[in-house]
């Protein structure tokens, strides 16, 4: 180390952050991830000098990743070396692993690597740490923020121990937190906190030590200057006494309350990423809370992806999808309500459009569930992909050119307009799927009464029932049976058009029913 890092880190020491300035210097100063450093882990064997085998440390910021590393390089023996992926190329990377080589070859001693925010490296420059890694002319350690089974090539993942980072508890926190306030190193009991504005401080931290060591000196900074322009007095006094060797002894400590601390930090950073595991997980989030009906869950997932600066048409590109598998017919309106915020989105942007994708999630989630839609279509695949296809019926086929006619296309096709009710039994489906029901209503919502209505087209169509008009303009059928829609048989493909038809002619909607309006656009979308 030379004079001028040697003065640096002095000066970083008694002046630097206050998350710089606490850094743990032993595995024993360290807070949280107790899993990671039983007796004889391979982290701890690293740490202690026994261990060789190259870790990839995977965990949310603030969680102890290059505090760990900064361990590992004041452990004996070893060679430490450190490179930042974001300014680092591969010719940083050969320079290391060359000095790792002469080394090793001279004095015997190995080589510690250790790469933050290894994600950002890319393809090429991570697979130049490959040899190295493989024939151990270096011991990687890496961390990254970002899940490393989508940031991190293939063959390197291999060749490493992956350990994975929790976010810090609330206990592990407030460890930290009166440790900044007693150590030297820190306030040296220059400060108090309110127990009310250490509770604040642990909920806006959401696990992450950086950001409570951050939030705690802006707090405690802002206390101990208006306590120096306060006059003479006791606090003005503690004030006065700040230091590089933080000693407070002999002076009343100034307090840190609620209301210093909510001024000092106005709101928590959102955890999240936008590329990575957070974006997933937070979206599959919303998407669960909707479709299992949490409506406050919901809003709060979604307030934490537009906050977190997430791509609201990714949003509204979700909901539209969620109204057809996760609602469908149980709430004919609920494709609608989504389209609708995903142009109101497009017409005005944010913030207003914020408005329109909350009203979305809310309908979304408070309509009643079905994924009879989703389960039907994928069966429709399935026996596509399987096979099951064949010829399309002659009746059904294209006879609208010369000679058409001559092959027998549309010969006895049986037009549903001419016959009572607009229904008539004809074969619709190829030979090998006569009698295939792929749809099956659920019995939620509107999809009750569209099992009914679909218990009477199955047995009119299969020449079981005759159609006959009813008031309203919907069809009864003269010998089916109109049971619950759990107990009826599931329709064709065809059906969804004519569920459509009488979406329309319904009335007295009970609670678990869409609204007219409802019907109505189911009705006008057949």
């Amino acid at each position: 180390m030379s004079l001028f890092d040697a003065g640096l880190e002095q000066a970083l020491a008694t002046s630097g952050p206050l998350a710089a300035r606490l850094r743990p210097r032993t595995l024993d100063e360290l807070v949280g991830q107790r899993h990671l450093l039983g007796a004889g882990s391979p982290l701890r064997r690293l740490v202690e000098g026994g261990g060789t085998t190259s870790v990839l440390l995977w965990g949310p910021p603030g969680s102890g990743k290059t505090t760990l590393a900064h361990i590992i390089s004041g452990s004996g023996g070893r060679r430490f070396r450190e490179l930042s992926a974001v300014t680092a190329g591969v010719k940083d990377v050969r320079a290391v692993i060359d000095q790792a080589r002469d080394t090793l070859a001279v004095s015997g001693v190995r080589t510690v690597l250790f790469i933050d925010e290894v994600h950002r490296f890319t393809r090429t420059q991570q697979d130049a740490l490959l040899p190295a890694v493989e024939n151990g002319l270096v011991t990687l350690v890496a961390a990254t923020t970002e899940n490393p089974f989508f940031s991190v090539v293939a063959p390197l993942l291999s060749r490493s121990l992956l350990l994975t980072l929790e976010p810090l508890t609330e206990d592990d926190l407030r460890v930290l937190v009166q440790r900044a306030l007693d150590d030297r190193r820190g306030y040296g009991g220059l400060l108090t906190m309110d127990t009310d504005a250490v509770t604040h401080l642990l909920r806006l931290a959401g696990g992450d030590a950086r950001r409570v060591l951050t939030a705690l000196q802006a707090a405690g900074d802002a206390a101990l200057a208006a306590a120096a322009t306060a006059g003479p007095g006791p606090a003005a006094t503690a004030a006065a006494g700040t230091g590089g060797d933080g000693s407070g002894a002999g002076r009343p400590p100034v307090r840190i309350d609620l209301a210093t601390l909510e001024r000092a930090v106005n709101r928590a950073a959102v955890r999240y990423d936008r590329a990575g595991d957070q974006h997933y997980d937070v979206s599959s989030a919303l998407i669960k809370s909707v479709r299992g009906s949490d409506v406050d869950a919901a809003l709060h997932y979604l307030a934490r992806m537009l906050e977190a600066g997430e791509d609201p048409r990714f949003v509204a590109r979700r909901m539209i999808i969620l109204a057809s598998e996760d609602v469908g017919l149980a709430e004919p309106g609920a494709l609608g309500v989504a389209v609708a915020a995903a142009q109101a989105l497009e017409m005005v942007g944010l913030p207003e459009a914020r408005l329109a994708l909350a009203q979305a999630v809310i309908h979304l989630a408070l309509a009643p569930k079905s994924n009879a839609v989703i389960r039907a279509v994928d069966a429709a695949v399935a026996d596509v992909r399987a096979g099951r296809a064949g010829p399309v019926p002659p009746h059904l086929r294209d006879a609208h050119y010369p000679g058409a006619g001559r092959l027998g296309h549309g010969d006895g096709y049986r037009y549903p307009h001419d016959h009572p009710g607009g229904v008539v039994s004809q074969q619709y489906a190829p030979d090998p799927l006569v009698g295939a029901s792929y749809y099956q209503p659920s019995g939620h919502g509107f999809e009750q009464r569209a099992g009914q209505r679909l218990a009477f087209l199955r047995e009119a169509l299969r020449g079981s029932a005759t159609a006959s008009p009813a008031p309203g303009g919907a069809t009864t059928a003269t010998t089916a049976t109109t049971g619950s829609a759990a107990a009826a048989p599931a329709a064709g493909t065809e059906a969804g058009a004519v569920v459509g038809a009488v979406a329309g002619a319904a009335a007295g909607a009970d609670v678990d029913e869409p609204s007219e309006a409802s019907d109505h656009e189911a009705g006008r979308a057949r």
